[in-house]
């Protein structure tokens, strides 16, 4: 997915936790902020940034192969998201749909929310987990 949409992606402050930044960044070249690993503070990390509004979307991808129920940190982060209006894409389909939109400045109006941080002014950041 990330290999697809490089082009878009590059055009955009991207964040990540450690290893899945890791991934994206060696698979694609793409230059990604890397926050702490999952289990040692990274989502706590995304879930302040969208907080404070510095996340305008969120990728998050996760394996539903074992059946288990949302943990308490996938269900912080979907509420985290419902609550502050940002777009969240948990599936492949979903997130091409969003990596368009913001292709085609569909998304801007993000900028609305919080204009005048600084995170905002230095552009959009697109975590991936």
């Amino acid at each position: 997915m990330c290999i697809a949409y490089c082009g878009i992606l590059s055009k955009h402050n991207l964040c990540a936790t450690s290893i899945t930044g890791k991934y994206i960044s060696d698979a694609t070249g793409l230059k990604i902020e890397r926050l702490l690993s999952g289990s040692h503070g990274g989502e706590e990390q995304i879930l302040s940034r969208i907080a404070y509004d510095e996340i305008d979307v969120l990728l998050y991808f996760r394996d539903t192969s074992d059946g288990l129920p949302l943990s308490g940190e996938e269900a912080d982060l979907i509420r985290m998201c419902d609550i502050h209006n940002v777009p969240l894409a948990t599936n492949i389909a979903t997130a091409e749909i969003l990596i368009r939109a913001l292709d085609n400045g569909d998304l801007d109006w993000r900028e609305i929310v919080n204009p005048r941080s600084a995170y905002n002014q230095n552009r959009k950041k697109v975590p991936f987990k």
